[in-house]
């Protein structure tokens, strides 16, 4: 079977976690206080706050900027659903926001569009705006953030996708996921699927001490124990808040920094399997069926996503290659189509988002692929266009 993704181990990654397996601790230790400097190092950030999951990073993020329930806050509506769920968990009120057709990306205009409107009511405050780098690509942080400061909202990123990557703007900036150069906070997942596998993890990356502060303190249960040992009571602990148990254990911390340790040589393979795509695809009978994704030169390649011209054709091109054991995926239903959120707010479309989903299929791509399963790969797609 060829998953669309899939984690690599090595033996370095192994003896990692059974040094950490025969230590004295599995959580509470050293290792996740290194985890977390490294990955300071690695996105040029001042502070890192490694937690349980993705989820649980865009969580402690959105609260530690004081989202609540009188908050409102924006998302792109492609995307995976914790972006949204997150805001929800602390009660805000969401607005979702339209995509670029081609690359699943926040579009501007669209907005603009919700920050103009009444969209939101008077017992609300709209105050959050979450950007996604989608599949490996950076959203336009540096336009959003002028969008945001412009209207008063706290912008975050959700880098799940793209650690490692970058883009070249037009005027020269270098825009780097997960870097905080525009965002107060970025927020990274650990999942076995993303760049860096902890089994399970996620960090909150900032350069505020007041958000890295309070993402601590919330991560776990808001404890604050005293900071001697020859404090007359060393035993004395207390909650001076409502948080959660959000902590990371010492073995995927371990894990996460051998894996992070690896990083660029992973993003060079992906980039690698990604041209080959690109150059395949390029060729009949592809061209009359689909379009590779979007590419650029800092392209992290967490997803390849092609978009098929016909909706039917997408869908049949799913089922041919599982008949071959290739597992492909539609990443993703807009959030708004969710019966969770349809039930909050209505069925709605957006054209963007709808013009994007309909078309999207993501095929296998993962630093472990070998160059005959990619070619097995594009070899089942071309059969199966050649027959449409």
């Amino acid at each position: 079977m060829i998953p669309y993704a899939r984690q690599k181990i090595t033996q370095s990654d192994l003896e990692t976690v059974n040094r950490v397996l025969l230590s004295d601790y599995l959580t509470q230790g050293p290792e996740v206080p290194f985890f977390e400097e490294a990955l300071i190092q690695r996105f040029g950030v001042k502070y890192a706050v490694a937690c349980s999951s993705g989820t649980a990073a865009l969580h402690l993020a959105y609260a530690s900027l004081g989202i609540g329930p009188e908050s409102c806050g924006i998302v792109p509506s492609v995307t995976f659903a914790a972006t949204a769920n997150a805001f929800r968990y602390l009660g805000a009120k969401i607005l979702f926001c339209d995509v670029h057709p081609e690359t699943g990306l926040i579009c501007l205009d669209s907005l603009e569009e919700i920050l103009e409107s009444d969209l939101y009511d008077s017992e609300t405050s709209l105050n959050g705006l979450c950007a996604v780098s989608l599949n490996g690509r950076v959203a336009p942080m540096e336009s959003c953030r002028r969008i945001a400061d412009h209207h008063g909202l706290a912008l975050v990123e959700d880098a799940s996708h793209s650690p490692g990557a970058c883009e070249r703007k037009p005027n020269g900036f270098i825009e780097k996921s997960a870097s905080c150069q525009s965002s107060t906070a970025a927020c990274l997942s650990f999942h076995p699927v993303k760049h860096v596998c902890c089994g399970e993890g996620g960090a909150v990356l900032t350069n505020s001490s007041e958000v890295a502060e309070k993402c601590r303190s919330m991560r776990s249960h808001c404890i604050e124990r005293p900071f001697s040992h020859d404090h007359p009571t060393p035993w004395y602990y207390q909650q001076t808040g409502l948080g959660w148990n959000y902590r990371m254990s010492e073995a995927e911390a371990a894990l996460g920094r051998s894996q992070l340790s690896r990083l660029d040589d992973d993003l060079s393979k992906r980039r690698k399997l990604a041209a080959r795509y690109h150059e395949a695809l390029s060729q009949p009978p592809f061209v009359e069926h689909l379009v590779p994704p979007v590419s650029s030169p800092g392209h992290a390649w967490h997803l390849y996503p092609v978009r098929f011209h016909e909706t039917k054709t997408r869908n049949e091109a799913y089922l041919s290659l599982r008949s071959r054991d290739i597992h492909s995926q539609v990443h993703y239903l807009p959030l708004y189509r969710h019966p969770y959120y349809e039930q909050l707010y209505g069925k709605r479309r957006l054209p963007g988002a709808e013009a994007y989903y309909r078309s999207v299929l993501s095929i296998p791509l993962y630093p472990s692929l070998e160059e005959k399963e990619q070619n097995f790969v594009i070899d089942s797609l071309g059969d199966f266009l050649r027959t449409k």
